[in-house]
């Protein structure tokens, strides 16, 4: 098969997908799921740095909160506002010039967005999925992601559940059911 002229080679073969942490927590769990998230944040944070570092993609997929009308930018700004439960998160990881960001509709990153698109455009095989919840969300674009072929890595620190023991559960799933990679984010490598 011939080599894509606008597919960079070269390129680092990661991406860092960070998943629904621009949130507002303002539904039934919420205030639980949140303070998950406040502990995986930190850990995300670093890793997408190390991904910036390494000149590898990070990608921002957020749920729309059925609102069809506003933009990525419009939803960091709601989100970051101080009265939002959850703005030091979005503070923390907003996306910055270099990421890029896509909104979604439902619990995949994948169902009715340009997210295959974007990867076979950056070379990626591999898929290192943070975020929330564990259990919902980062497991169905897991699974969604390995029928796709793509290499999957979930930091057991980088996502967040409403209990420990869902987290664990989704993690175990993934691994045992189509061998995705579990490490904390320290020991996962961008590129």
């Amino acid at each position: 098969m011939a080599k894509r002229k606008d597919i960079d080679h070269h390129a680092p073969r990661s991406a860092l997908l960070v998943v629904d942490m621009i949130n507002l927590f303002d539904f039934e769990g919420g205030a639980v799921l949140r303070r998950d998230a406040e502990r995986v944040a930190p850990a995300i944070a670093r890793l997408k740095q190390r991904f910036h570092a390494a000149g590898a993609p990070v990608i921002h997929v957020n749920d729309n909160f059925m609102d069809w009308r506003a933009d990525f930018r419009e939803l960091v700004a709601v989100c970051s506002q101080p009265s939002s439960p959850g703005a030091a998160i979005a503070r923390a990881l907003a996306p910055t010039p270099e990421d890029y960001y896509i909104l979604k509709p439902k619990h995949s990153a994948f169902l009715a967005t340009p997210l295959a698109v974007l990867l076979a455009k950056l070379g990626v095989q591999r898929l290192v999925l943070t975020g929330l919840a564990a259990d919902a969300c980062i497991l169905i674009t897991a699974q969604e992601a390995n029928m796709r072929e793509y290499e999957v890595c979930i930091p057991s620190d980088g996502v967040a559940a409403q209990s420990q023991a869902r987290r664990n559960r989704a993690l175990e799933l993934a691994r045992a059911s189509f061998g995705a990679d579990i490490r904390p984010c320290s020991r996962v490598r961008p590129g």
